[in-house]
């Protein structure tokens, strides 16, 4: 009986103890950059790199068009990190916003998912992407199937989240753009407490 009473009571302390480990944004509010930015036509304002970690999915970091384009965000320090969550941008404008869908897919038949297919994700503790480890690569998606937020296991240790993407290729699926460039709203990087710097 004293067993299961001590079982029930560490039971409730686990639950109701703040010092419990919980999956914590460590993007959000960090340091990020990005290859180039844009000038939003509609707005006329830029469309910076820290918008994409700024707790906000209304407001979107967005680069030039280009060969390459590459984000990345400084968590300020090196993280346990589990995994990434990354929400683009549909492109569809009404009043000068831009506007997510309610649903988990990129709008098939607008033009922002050609420019987004083949992104990848690596993990580094410098903002070189050779340096880091490779956590994941798009060779697979189509228009139709994009995923929205896409939500990615990364358990990787390491201080730069980094997203790339490039047309620098002869030859590329159906469905991809000849040019690529950001176009995040939201970066989250989700791991778990302490710091391992």
């Amino acid at each position: 009986m004293y067993a299961v009473v001590m079982l029930v009571c560490c039971s409730w302390v686990a639950l109701l103890c703040p010092c419990v480990q919980a999956n914590e944004n460590f993007a959000l509010h960090q340091l990020a950059w990005q290859s180039s930015t844009s000038v939003d036509i509609f707005t006329f304002t830029m469309p910076t790199a820290g918008l994409a970690v700024d707790g906000r999915t209304l407001t979107c970091a967005e680069s030039l068009l280009g060969r390459t384009a590459e984000w990345w965000v400084d968590l300020g320090g090196v993280k346990n990190i589990h995994h990434v969550l990354i929400q683009h941008t549909t492109g569809n404008r009404e009043r000068g916003k831009l506007y997510i869908l309610p649903t988990s897919y990129l709008d098939k038949d607008k033009d922002n998912t050609k420019y987004i297919l083949g992104f990848s994700v690596y993990i580094s503790n410098t903002t070189n992407k050779e340096d880091g480890v490779l956590c994941f690569r798009d060779t697979n998606y189509t228009r139709a199937t994009i995923p929205n937020p896409a939500n990615i296991s990364c358990p990787y240790h390491g201080r730069y989240v980094i997203y790339y993407n490039s047309r620098t290729d002869w030859w590329y699926p159906e469905g991809y753009s000849t040019l690529t460039y950001i176009f995040l709203c939201e970066v989250e990087v989700y791991g778990k407490k302490p710091d391992l710097s």
